[in-house]
């Protein structure tokens, strides 16, 4: 298993839905917001709740460069890892990938009419799979 951590929103069923997608393809460690040790707490950023972050390598990545970080480290990375390393040569890259993060979990309501999953502390079955 990878030393890894996706560290998500566990009370938001889109969230919950994506860290199932993480959870199944890859061997990074899942852990939702309710269920941090203090250690990685202490590792985020104060405003932590605002989006995912994936904990790796002594690093954090936050936001969408924690999504596109855990998506490099799963196994759909062959056919992401040419593509993600191609659009890191772009200065506007980051902006983009940060602007598209944003778009989404403003929106991850609505989406979440599309793909969730329920989250674990509700106990309630799957809404889609």
């Amino acid at each position: 298993m990878s030393d890894a951590t996706l560290v998500y929103d566990d009370d938001c069923g889109f969230c919950t839905w994506w860290a199932d997608f993480f959870e199944r393809r890859s061997d990074l460690r899942i852990v939702g917001f309710s269920q941090l040790t203090d250690e990685q707490r202490e590792r985020l950023p104060d405003d932590y709740e605002e989006c995912s972050h994936l904990l790796a390598d002594g690093e954090v990545y936050s936001c969408g460069e924690s999504l596109e970080q855990a998506l490099v480290r799963s196994e759909v990375r062959d056919d992401l890892t040419q593509v993600v390393r191609f659009l890191r040569n772009f200065e506007d890259y980051d902006r983009l990938r940060e602007n598209v993060y944003r778009q989404v979990a403003d929106h991850r309501g609505l989406l979440g009419q599309v793909v969730s999953k329920t989250p674990p502390a509700s106990g309630e079955s799957d809404r889609r799979d």
